[in-house]
């Protein structure tokens, strides 16, 4: 570890003892990973993880995030949030992640009082205040801090730091909620969102690790890492088209741009 990732690990420990008791906002990602792992190392039983089941988040991701909660060892809740029965939230408006990070947060901050915890952290990183992230006002209006932004930490760095400690989400691609895969103002549903997870799955099945199916109505619009479209075989192909016309699109396409995150935010630009 090189001295300036040495000095900001020591950062994020002196914040971390300076809020004395926290909940950490657990996703079973790649940053809150990390976050509930230096939580607990610093803070032990005064550290509480939380992870927010819904129909937005994958049972898969679920599944992965208790694992490794696990594997850290510090406590872990899991709640669910609704934020489909908020009607602004269905919209699905340009700041609709601020109407799901309100429902989340306010759930968390209740807990946090209930449990008579310090403070809800999150885990967003230095990298985040490059992308349109309208979920950081109700992170604010809910004061949830974000140790990790605080002690100038960006996503290279907790991999790198997550490899070292051992964490298996040192290497996990990024995670984003299945709404991300809709066009803002296309209404939200229980039924979209099931079959774009189906329709990842049928993708992860051929060994596809980093993707995303974004849905058009009747178009599936595949994202993944230029370098994977040699996997795509003349057989590999007719068969994805098979199972994601078999879900209900009509056309099923690759973007030559390949995987990039919030390639839904490209129309705000």
């Amino acid at each position: 570890m090189n001295n300036a990732l040495n000095l900001k690990l020591a950062k994020l420990k002196e914040i971390l003892l300076s809020l004395e008791s926290v909940l950490v906002a657990y996703s079973g990602g790649v940053d809150s990973s990390f976050l509930a792992k230096v939580a607990f190392d610093t803070l032990g039983e005064k550290s509480l993880a939380v992870t927010a089941a819904s129909e937005t988040y994958p049972e898969r991701e679920l599944d992965e995030a208790i694992i490794t909660v696990k594997t850290i060892g510090i406590n872990h809740l899991v709640i669910h949030s609704d934020e489909l029965t908020d009607p602004n939230f269905r919209r699905n408006p340009q700041d609709r992640c601020y109407y799901c990070k309100s429902e989340l947060f306010s759930k968390l901050t209740a807990l946090r009082s209930e449990k008579g915890f310090g403070f809800v952290i999150d885990g967003a990183n230095m990298d985040d205040l490059q992308d349109y992230r309208p979920g950081s006002k109700a992170k604010e209006e809910q004061g949830v801090r974000s140790p990790l932004q605080e002690a100038g930490m960006t996503k290279e760095d907790i991999r790198i730091l997550s490899k070292e400690f051992g964490l298996p989400t040192w290497n996990k691609p990024s995670l984003a909620c299945l709404s991300s895969r809709l066009p803002y103002g296309e209404e939200i549903t229980v039924e979209k969102l099931n079959i774009i997870d189906h329709a990842e799955t049928v993708l992860r099945e051929f060994g596809f690790k980093e993707l995303r199916v974004r849905y058009h109505q009747e178009i599936a619009r595949v994202e993944l890492p230029r370098q994977d479209f040699v996997k795509l075989t003349e057989t590999v192909i007719d068969e994805i088209v098979s199972r994601l016309k078999g879900l209900g699109f009509t056309y099923v396409t690759l973007d030559l741009q390949g995987l990039r995150s919030g390639s839904m935010n490209e129309v705000l630009k």
